[in-house]
């Protein structure tokens, strides 16, 4: 604040601002946004559930006289008397909580009656203010019972001009009936929906059973009921736990029935999603999941909803079980969501803390019992003054002649009435506007009866605030009536089914994936494609000119290959992102990142466990595991890297206890299997030693089986007395057996 120019040093100086630790300063103000943002915005008050913008809106629109049984008004009306006199923010914040509680699909029990677009379970927003219109429903006039009775205390709006209450009567279990979402700052709340009926009957044990635990009380609340159904699959005792801690999670499932079409093929129908659930998400992801074919057993999704919803999944097949379909969509979809548990509420003395479920249901029904005791304190205030009036009302018609001289003839006609008859200022107030035509026989005895009901009514009151027990009675009443008039008929039954948890290892992740059985063809420049069904003859296959058949795979369209490149280099394909069958297929290098040019040496299926020999034509070679093998990325995995012009030739899966080498010198030799080391990659090591040439072959074999190899045109011969080629490894060998065939190799 600048200074005046009268103004003297010692006011200069208390003028200036006093300097401030920047920290303390931050300190505190962010402390008092928290403390705002917790108290007055975000977490709902454990007494009657509301939150400030709600409570704010239900009391403008019960000013605006916005009653169930009256019209609507427009929500700008109501938006616009709840900005200006009560809550000063802006106005789509406070339109926003309005369409919240006119949503039957986000309240369990609506505290406003929308009439108009006031969105959809598809996401869709709400009409703009100006076109919607609302009005109470019946839910809030129970939450306000008592408000013109002094049943709470009300305090001055943020101008000062009105007033508002700082929590309702609550004739209504609100907070956990309709939940509560919100985020403070470092905390949060996350209370589900329940069932009124469910949470009354609870109230009810409590209040005959106060040293009940919470498993007594889970036998009344069986869990969240929420607006749109839904199967809630959890056990007992994780419900137990979360309502005993006031945190947790359950697991909700989307409700789901089989229907059956003609040729016995069927498709599924969901006919409720989980609570807070977009639809339109819900099935883009689905779509998406079927694109991707991160699920194949689903083959189509449409939405065929109206009023009610209608997601029709057709199955890949009528084959496919309908159990793992729906266990592969609960998996990778919303079709099954955690629904959290965060009972953080604001106590009656606005302190934030975690209740248990039997905290919050006694907090409700204390404050059930303070509304009682106030309303009816307020009441026998009523009868007081109101017999205080009948007492005066009876001397007027017991001195009729009298009362109506000093009226007629005094010049202080009410303090002389007081002085003549010993009144109260409010009984000679009340004698001098009586009406003429009200001084008659019958007016007396109307009179007398008032008084009689008045007197036995501060009886009975009297008798209520002095029994604990009576008060109980009352309140029990009272909740027997919210049970029967919300949670009791035809339409107000629990719409979320409580089921089992289900076995977590209810479905094998490698059967959501149906299998088909193909043939895979690779040529020998490269080309491949996949063809349905085995036993594909060789003959029938063909090829472009002057190319040839190299591989021929029969495997499973869930299954893996391996590809071996002679330069060392393994890829993995897919057996399902094959190319099809028609024409001659794509080039390999279309599929993957292929470094070189390099010859496919062998194609294979990745099966768990197995091992392989690799073995490079200059006679080095070592035993990788499998697994090992299998690239991530397109471009694979370089394995080995024999030196040049050494180029990778032998790619066999072992199975036996002995290695046989041949060398293009024709030498054969033997030795054990367990002598060759077992990595990942590298160059390896000597398998057989050549003075000239190199390695033509290599296999592992039992040594009690023989060694087999091509005998003729189509047969085959197993020579079992090998001890004269059994060496060391990188030994040189001797000659092959007579009949051993000259192309050098085991096999054909």
């Amino acid at each position: 604040m600048a200074s005046s120019p009268t103004d003297t040093p010692t006011e200069i100086e208390a003028n200036r601002p006093s300097p401030v630790s920047f920290s303390d300063a931050l300190s505190e103000r962010y402390l008092s946004y928290a403390l705002s943002t917790i108290m007055a915005r975000s977490l709902p008050d454990v007494r009657d559930g509301l939150k400030p913008v709600q409570r704010r809106l239900i009391y403008a629109m019960r000013l605006l006289r916005l009653n169930p049984n009256t019209g609507y008004k427009k929500c700008a009306r109501v938006v616009g008397d709840v900005i200006g006199k009560y809550h000063p923010h802006g106005d789509t914040a406070v339109y926003d909580a309005l369409v919240r509680l006119a949503q039957d699909f986000a309240q369990r029990y609506p505290l406003i009656d929308g009439q108009g677009n006031f969105g959809n379970v598809d996401g869709d927003n709400a009409a703009a203010m100006r076109y919607t219109e609302s009005r109470l429903t019946l839910v809030s006039e129970y939450l306000m019972q008592g408000l013109d009775e002094n049943a709470v205390d009300f305090r001055d709006t943020y101008d000062g001009e009105d007033s508002e209450p700082i929590v309702m009567p609550a004739n209504f279990p609100h907070l956990l009936a309709n939940g509560a979402q919100g985020i403070a700052v470092g905390m949060a709340t996350s209370i589900p929906p329940h069932h009124v009926g469910e949470l009354c009957d609870a109230a009810l044990h409590i209040i005959k059973h106060p040293d009940c635990s919470v498993a007594d009380l889970v036998e009344h609340v069986r869990g969240p009921d929420f607006p749109t159904g839904g199967s809630l699959v959890e056990d007992k005792q994780t419900i137990i736990n979360a309502y005993e801690t006031g945190r947790g999670s359950m697991r909700l499932r989307a409700k789901w029935e089989i229907e059956r079409l003609k040729g016995g093929s069927y498709q599924i129908i969901i006919t409720e999603v989980p609570y807070q659930v977009q639809k339109s998400k819900l099935i883009e992801k689905i779509a998406e999941l079927i694109l991707s074919k991160k699920t194949q057993l689903i083959g189509d999704i449409s939405d065929e909803s109206a009023e009610d919803i209608r997601i029709v999944i057709e199955p890949r097949s009528r084959n496919v079980d309908p159990d793992m379909l729906m266990a592969s969509l609960f998996k990778f979809s919303d079709l099954e969501t955690r629904v959290s548990l965060n009972m953080n509420v604001l106590d009656a003395n606005n302190i934030p803390r975690v209740m248990s479920l039997k905290e919050i249901l006694r907090a409700f029904l204390d404050h059930r019992q303070v509304v009682l005791q106030r309303r009816t304190r307020n009441r026998l205030g009523q009868i007081e003054r109101r017999l205080e009036i009948l007492d005066g009302l009876m001397v007027a018609y017991l001195n009729v002649d009298e009362v109506i001289r000093i009226v007629r003839f005094d010049d202080h006609p009410k303090q002389a009435l007081i002085t003549r008859f010993d009144l109260s200022d409010v009984q000679a107030e009340a004698i001098l506007n009586l009406r003429l035509r009200a001084l008659n026989k019958l007016e007396e005895v109307e009179i007398r009866r008032e008084q009689d009901e008045l007197t036995a009514e501060k009886a009975q009151l009297d008798a209520l605030m002095a029994d604990d027990r009576l008060q109980w009675q009352h309140i029990t009443s009272e909740l027997k009536d919210v049970r029967k008039t919300f949670g009791e008929g035809k339409d107000q039954g629990r719409r979320t089914l409580i089921q089992a948890a289900p076995d977590e290892a209810e479905f094998d992740e490698s059967a959501l994936v149906e299998k088909e059985p193909i043939t895979v063809i690779l040529s020998e420049r490269g080309w491949i494609r996949a063809m349905r069904g085995h036993g594909v003859a060789p003959e029938s296959v063909k090829y472009k000119e002057g190319d040839s058949q190299a591989y021929l795979l029969a495997c499973q369209t869930t299954d893996k290959l391996l590809a071996v490149a002679a330069d060392g280099r393994v890829y993995t394909l897919s057996a399902d992102k094959l190319p099809g069958g028609r024409g001659f297929g794509e080039p390999l290098s279309l599929t993957l990142d292929m470094a070189s040019k390099a010859a496919i040496i062998a194609l294979m299926v990745v099966e768990e466990g197995k091992q392989l020999l690799l073995a490079s034509d200059d006679g080095r070679g070592f035993i990788a595991p499998q697994s090992d093998l299998v690239a991530g990325t397109r471009g694979g995995k370089q394995v080995m890297n024999p030196s040049a012009p050494a180029k990778l030739s032998v790619c066999r899966t072992v199975a036996g206890d002995h290695v046989a080498v041949v060398g293009q010198n024709r030498k054969l030799l033997i030795f054990q299997t367990s002598e060759l080391p077992v990595m990942a990659r590298g160059k390896g090591v000597m398998l057989q030693k050549y003075k000239d040439g190199g390695m033509t072959d290599a296999k592992t074999f039992h040594l009690e089986e023989g060694l087999t190899w091509p005998w003729g045109t189509d047969k085959t011969r197993t020579e079992k007395d090998l001890m004269a080629w059994i060496g060391r490894r990188g030994a040189a060998g001797r000659m092959a057996p007579n009949g051993f065939p000259k192309s050098g190799k085991f096999d054909r």
